[in-house]
């Protein structure tokens, strides 16, 4: 490439989408004179959803900036808790993270999955026509221009990656409000009114009930119980939100 040179330096929480001899504080690039800052961005790997003030010699520039011979560029890191305006905060998540998907129900959150690879031009093209950030650990699925949000989820620990969306983007917590298995809305149900989806051990047992209104799915303080409340405490103590009740 034979174009202007900048100087850049990328921030340590963006270290792991560039190569080795990026991470070692400013390096000189040369670019091509004609694409812009957002695009050599990506072409070192970061995704755009990732990067948060871009600056040339000290000054913010947006992603259309396009870089001139000399100057130093800054690419910092998304700044926490990062804010998504235009729309109420609700998320999509690719078929890889269906244990974050169930977590992030669990807490009340609003989330779309789908548990088949429904491919990444419809996975952006839901994104953009619901307004949900979509969650991915796929860097290329991010880069899709129609996104109207994305965020890539940093580990692959179900518990880590749950600290990373709610530490990134602070939603709302209302736990035991929305079914895990289709993110319907619950509701508080009698026994009598689930009789007929309960085994009969189940009905003797227990006495509070809650079903979800578009699936009928019916949850009650089973034995999984205590690790779900374990989840929701350890999320509540940490983030804040609406107190657990029974599910």
């Amino acid at each position: 490439m034979n174009g202007p040179e900048i100087h850049l330096s990328v921030a340590p929480e963006l270290h792991l989408f560039v190569a080795a001899q990026r991470r070692d504080g400013r390096t000189a690039l040369t670019t091509d004179g004609a694409s812009s800052l957002g695009h050599v961005v990506e072409s070192l790997g970061i995704p755009l959803t990732e990067a948060g003030q871009l600056l040339v010699d000290g000054r913010e520039v947006p992603a259309s900036h396009i870089p001139a011979a000399g100057e130093k560029v800054d690419v910092r890191a998304v700044r926490r808790p990062q804010r998504v305006p235009g729309a109420p905060l609700r998320f999509l998540l690719d078929v890889h993270l269906g244990t974050l998907a169930r977590r992030l129900r669990l807490l009340g959150i609003d989330t779309a999955y789908f548990s088949e690879d429904i491919g990444d031009p419809a996975l952006a093209a839901y994104s953009a026509r619901d307004r949900r950030v979509l969650l991915s650990r796929d860097r290329g699925l991010l880069r899709r221009r129609e996104l109207w949000a994305g965020a890539y989820v940093y580990s692959d620990r179900p518990e880590e990656q749950l600290d990373d969306v709610l530490s990134r983007f602070a939603p709302a917590l209302t736990p035991w409000t929305r079914c895990v298995a289709c993110n319907g809305d619950l509701e508080g149900a009698t026994k009598e009114s689930v009789s007929e989806f309960l085994e009969g051990g189940t009905e003797r047992s227990y006495d509070v009930f809650a079903q979800c209104t578009q699936c009928q799915r019916v949850y009650w303080n089973g034995a999984h119980h205590s690790r779900l409340q374990t989840i929701v405490e350890d999320a509540l103590r940490t983030y804040g939100g609406t107190a657990a009740r029974a599910s």
